[in-house]
């Protein structure tokens, strides 16, 4: 059995801490952010309903095309910002609650909450 590495374990405890707090409303949904080594995943997620309302990834093909473009993943999370701060504006959302996942506020988290903000969304 695979042990769990201490950066996960701590991740994870963080995580928990911020969704005690955070939930998403038919108002003010939850907008969920997931890092990984090579891609970045957002979601607007209605909590009580329990729906996805936008996502936007990566891997959307959108944004991959342009990922060679766009250079560095920090450029490519300003991308799927703007993306699903659009879709959710789309869709009537103008305000969110934002749920960073456990991980720091710097670096490709950042870059992807500034981007959501300057497209439009209230958070």
């Amino acid at each position: 059995m695979a042990k769990t590495s201490p950066k996960l374990k701590a991740r994870l405890r963080r995580k928990q801490h911020i969704r005690k707090r955070i939930s998403g409303t038919g108002n003010r949904p939850r907008m969920a952010i997931f890092r990984s080594s090579k891609h970045i995943y957002a979601q607007i997620i209605d909590d009580e309903r329990g729906i996805t309302i936008a996502s936007a990834s990566s891997l959307t093909p959108e944004i991959r095309n342009k990922a060679g473009d766009l250079g560095d993943k920090t450029a490519v999370a300003k991308e799927v910002g703007r993306i699903v701060a659009q879709r959710a504006k789309g869709k009537g959302i103008n305000a969110v609650a934002f749920d960073r996942g456990g991980y720091l506020y710097h670096g490709r988290v950042k870059a992807l909450a500034e981007a959501a903000r300057e497209a439009g969304l209230d958070f």
